[in-house]
């Protein structure tokens, strides 16, 4: 009998334990249970905050403002640090599935969400494969190497490296024309030949010179892998990289009018699977002992290649830009702190601090919408936390 009885009593304590782990935080009341993030045996180490020397007032701090919507439509946020998960929460909020409205919806840790500009981050790192696996011979070809319509042309000569960098010097109208039916991402969309779209774009500034932000050279750069491959972008991905790091569940959706996958935005993971790719480039390109991607590939995805132009009217502070990752030089507990950001469009963000050996994941709802959540999160709360 007490037997039955202790072992109803763990029961009752393995339900509540994953319960507050799984279940959303609701907005709509203000209470918050905070316990280490679940063991959900998917490749990923948990801890706690203690272990990891990160203070919990501030993070215990931060979760009540989200909860206080001081921090809008928040939907999950996720702390790796020392390669351990060491805090997880989900929270309910309006949502969308790339443009199409959810409504109010519930998060939770094996739910998908929309990576957006994430994505093309992913992107170059299925180029960085493609290097490594010999089917691109290096970054510096010219991209009328791959594309016939341009081969013979000035534009032909525009590199694999001016895509990854965003400095082809082709004219885009993207950030802060999210909602407006002449941003060029939606017209590259709503095209029955996409490539040749970009490519007709007229040539405003000499390749490599000017930082300029465009969906339309990621679409380029899975145009190329599919070239050397004969893989789309999500085929190719799902083979080379998301299989081999576990990831159970994906989407990645596609143009409107083309069946190939929306390069730029289309991709949707789990936020854990989120933090996979961020543990990924931490570790070097290694994952649990193979290597995924070359270490000189994730050196030079980290090399601030060129100074972006001023987007601080859209929350986005200066910085540099590498292979499809943004950089920022920030003072935290008056120290220097370089920080690297895989950013999306609505509060999407895998934010990477080597210094700290920190990852932090959120995700979030308002989109076409300037949006420095996450970036707020990590240098006002996370990184003073860390001991």
């Amino acid at each position: 009998m007490i037997l039955e009885i202790k072992k109803g009593l763990f029961a009752l304590f393995l339900f509540f334990q994953f319960t507050a782990c799984s279940q959303p935080a609701s907005q709509s009341g203000r209470f918050y249970f905070s316990s280490p993030p679940a063991e959900l045996f998917d490749s990923i180490k948990v801890g706690s905050l203690a272990n990891a020397g990160i203070d919990s007032n501030f993070i215990t701090t931060l979760t009540k403002q989200i909860l206080a919507d001081s921090f809008h439509n928040v939907h999950s946020v996720l702390i790796i640090k020392d390669s351990k998960l060491v805090y997880e929460n989900y929270f309910s909020g309006k949502d969308q599935h790339h443009g199409r409205k959810l409504g109010v919806i519930d998060h939770f840790a094996n739910q998908l969400h929309d990576c957006r500009s994430i994505s093309k981050s992913v992107v170059a790192a299925c180029i960085g494969i493609a290097v490594k696996n010999k089917l691109i011979a290096s970054v510096d070809d010219p991209i009328g190497k791959y594309l016939e319509f341009v081969a013979n042309s000035e534009k032909g000569n525009i590199t694999i490296k001016n895509l990854l960098t965003m400095t082809t010097g082709l004219e885009w109208k993207e950030i802060g024309y999210y909602s407006s039916f002449f941003n060029s991402e939606n017209q590259m969309d709503l095209r029955f030949n996409p490539v040749r779209y970009i490519l007709r774009k007229a040539v405003s500034e000499r390749p490599g010179t000017t930082w300029h932000y465009s969906g339309g050279n990621t679409q380029l750069l899975a145009e190329i892998i599919k070239k050397v491959s004969g893989l789309d972008v999500y085929q190719f991905a799902e083979k080379f990289l998301l299989s081999p790091l576990g990831v159970k569940q994906s989407e990645w959706v596609r143009l409107t009018l083309k069946a190939t996958p929306a390069a730029a935005s289309g991709l949707r993971l789990t936020s854990r699977d989120m933090a996979k790719f961020g543990l990924l480039y931490l570790n070097k390109g290694n994952w649990l002992g193979k290597q995924l991607i070359d270490t000189s590939w994730i050196e030079q995805s980290f090399t601030p290649w060129i100074a972006r132009t001023d987007l601080t009217n859209y929350k986005i502070k200066n910085g540099s830009y590498g292979y499809n990752f943004w950089m920022y030089s920030e003072v935290c507990n008056n120290k220097p702190v370089e920080i690297i950001e895989a950013k999306g469009n609505g509060g999407q963000s895998i934010f990477i601090c080597r210094q700290f050996n920190l990852i932090l994941v959120t995700t979030g709802g308002n989109y076409n919408r300037s949006d420095d959540n996450g970036y707020l999160m990590l240098t006002k709360y996370i990184l003073p936390a860390v001991k």
